[in-house]
């Protein structure tokens, strides 16, 4: 039972890092829309990983429970442990490309505010921001 959670744990973590590449490839040419699309996907497949992360959690204390003094090594399989590296390595994998994400949405969001402060100058009263009253490019002349 533990092998058959660590591959759908396995097969959810790597969905969750092709949606993310996808989101990366779609941020660079702007289609906010496909990525927006994919958001409903990619929190359903989080929550389903976490979900059979907790079963794997559990299963494994199960087993050092029920077998206090034996070393977890020696309690599963040579599969199982194979699985075990494979979702270490996938979950390093999510957590590179998370932080080049991460990046490039901040630079897109960066450059998105810059624009529209641009277009409409704000000014903080207290901790909020409000219109200022001099918009220097959407001056108008009649």
């Amino acid at each position: 039972m533990l092998s058959h959670h660590l591959q759908n744990a396995l097969n959810d973590l790597r969905d969750i890092i092709k949606i993310t590449e996808s989101d990366m490839e779609d941020i660079k040419v702007a289609k906010h829309d496909a990525q927006f699309q994919r958001l409903s996907l990619k929190e359903e497949k989080l929550k389903s990983f976490e979900a059979k992360k907790a079963i794997i959690d559990h299963e494994i204390s199960s087993l050092m429970t029920n077998n206090s003094g034996v070393e977890l090594t020696n309690l599963i399989n040579q599969e199982q442990h194979k699985l075990l590296d494979e979702l270490k390595i996938e979950l390093a994998t999510l957590r590179d490309v998370n932080k080049k994400y991460a990046k490039q949405v901040l630079v897109v969001s960066n450059l998105y505010n810059t624009f529209l402060e641009r277009l409409i100058p704000t000014e903080m009263q207290g901790y909020t921001k409000t219109a200022s009253k001099n918009p220097t490019i959407l001056e108008v002349r009649v």
